[in-house]
């Protein structure tokens, strides 16, 4: 996804790295920037809502249970490798 408008951000960054985002798992300087995009950019923040809704959802079923580390990073890597090939065919189909 992107929007075409250039940011601070690029719109494929934000994307890949919104879970981090939600999970206050990136640095201050990188939330700062993610949010600013996140501000500026509608079709971000509307994947974005789209995230944050999943991130409940998961939570409310899982309760306060916390996935072992390894499950993370594997999530984060796939997530990462799905975002990279979307951002892929989207600029095959330009």
């Amino acid at each position: 996804m992107g929007c075409g408008e250039p940011h601070e951000t690029d719109c494929h960054d934000v994307l890949a790295e919104v879970y981090l985002y939600l999970d206050l798992e990136c640095s201050e300087e990188r939330r700062r920037l993610i949010r600013d995009h996140l501000d500026e950019c509608s079709p971000c923040l509307r994947e974005f809502g789209i995230e944050q809704e999943v991130k409940a959802l998961v939570a409310r079923s899982c309760g306060a249970e916390r996935a072992p580390a390894e499950l993370r990073d594997r999530l984060r890597s796939r997530l990462a490798g799905l975002v990279r090939d979307t951002g892929s065919r989207e600029l095959l189909a330009e």
